[in-house]
């Protein structure tokens, strides 16, 4: 594989203290080994892949899933656990004059409709997550980012918290007030991806393990992926790897898709009084108004979760370093807490775009092979719904997405080292938050 982060942010190192791998165990799934036939072959077994296989399989199409480590290893299985709007870094405003008004309207409703397909499938599947926190609120870091989310509620885009109500509705720390949206919910990401799969697997859909696809080449059906240890010949193929993708697989796919690393820790769990202390009752799930934003939110077992963006390098010097600025981050915000240990520190790869919109569709030169990739930290309810419509293009039947989400994904400048274009964009964004 040709990856733009070190050997060691694709290794054990970033996750291995990450909490969800406490909370559920991974299913017992097998190492793909010689010929294997399928309609459908999908490369990574994340929350797009799992997605796409679950709604192929209920068509009663056979599907191999290619999982390059074990179950739940990527973004899917570390991530924050928020099944919210998302999907793009783009503001309505850039929305409005790239896609125009019913452009950017066909989007925002993409949002609402991947968050209501993730309920639903939580449902139908009888899927325990954990879920709680009704919508989500975005926190105001500063005065004037407070005015900005005064002018949405006056528009109707939620309810408003000034800063003396936070404390009473159990939202309070360094903030100037909030806007909630009743549009979204947790979950422990790990429990709802294994669910998937369960109810995947019931319907006939073969997964596998620690089964790396090396390289894809054109067959007499279709294509050809290859394994360490298998040859699987398929019709279609969907490559579902979101920011763990490879440089060379496809080969259309180098400088395309930009990882960037994102961090969480989570608490152990604090007591009544020590909740009461800080003014953080609610089980509400929250992020700031930052551009490098936090996010964060107490579990149903009172343990609480805080991320942020990580670095821009990856080595075990840089994680300890990124683990402690977490840990100051975090202090600052909920100073009462700032003795409260953190049992579990991790971090996983999100996926940005050049244009900043999600993309989902053909691999140009390559017919019947589709993609689907760059959720801007926001996979759970994108990754999801991106999943259905590869599923959907799979079977020859319209995607049914918004032109938004239809491309070109475009490259970045300076191909494998575009890396190099973060620590200017970081830093600008790093200022405007201080604005």
């Amino acid at each position: 594989m040709k990856r733009i982060f070190s050997d060691f942010a694709y290794g054990a190192g970033p996750r291995q203290a990450c909490w969800w791998d406490e909370t559920i165990d991974a299913p017992d799934w097998p190492v793909a080994s010689g010929d294997i036939r399928t309609d459908v072959a999908i490369v990574g077994g994340g929350f797009t892949g799992m997605s796409a296989a679950l709604h192929l399989s209920e068509c009663g199409v056979a599907v191999t899933l290619l999982e390059a480590e074990a179950p739940g290893w990527g973004a899917s299985g570390r991530n924050g656990g928020f099944c919210c709007l998302g999907g793009t870094k783009l503001s309505d405003a850039q929305k409005r004059r790239r896609f125009g008004d019913d452009g950017a309207r066909a989007f925002d409703q993409a949002e609402v409709d991947a968050v209501d397909l993730v309920a639903e499938l939580i449902a139908r599947h009888g899927i325990n997550a954990d879920t709680h926190s009704k919508g989500e609120t975005r926190l105001a870091h500063s005065a004037r980012a407070m005015e900005s989310l005064r002018r949405e509620a006056d528009a109707g885009h939620g309810r408003l918290h000034e800063k003396h109500d936070l404390e009473a509705d159990g939202l309070n720390g360094q903030f100037f007030g909030g806007l909630t949206s009743d549009v979204g919910f947790a979950l422990n990401p790990r429990m709802y991806l294994f669910g998937m799969a369960s109810a995947a697997a019931a319907r006939g859909v073969r997964q596998f393990r620690n089964s790396p696809v090396t390289r894809i080449e054109p067959g007499r059906r279709g294509h050809v992926l290859h394994t360490p240890a298998a040859r699987i010949e398929a019709e279609t193929v969907l490559i579902c790897t979101n920011g763990y993708s490879s440089e060379d697989m496809p080969p259309w796919l180098a400088g395309r898709y930009m990882p960037a690393q994102s961090s969480v820790m989570v608490t152990r769990p604090m007591t009544d009084a020590e909740l009461r202390a800080q003014g953080w009752t609610s089980d509400q799930m929250a992020y700031d108004t930052r551009n490098l934003l936090h996010y964060f939110r107490l579990m149903p077992d009172r343990r609480f979760l805080f991320g942020m963006r990580g670095g821009l390098f990856s080595s075990p010097r840089v994680e300890a370093a990124i683990h402690a600025r977490m840990r100051r981050h975090f202090d600052a915000m909920f100073p009462a807490w700032a003795g409260v240990e953190a049992t579990n520190l991790w971090s996983g790869m999100v996926c940005l775009a050049r244009d900043l919109m999600p993309y989902v569709g053909p691999v140009p030169g390559s017919p019947g092979m589709f993609a689907g990739l760059a959720y801007h930290g926001n996979g759970v309810a994108m990754g999801t719904y991106s999943g259905r419509a590869l599923a959907r293009l799979a079977l020859g039947e319209p995607a049914d997405l918004p032109l938004a989400m239809q491309g070109p994904l475009r490259r970045f400048p300076l191909g494998r080292f575009r890396r190099a274009v973060m620590p200017p964009a970081y830093l600008a964004f790093g200022l405007a938050d201080h604005l």
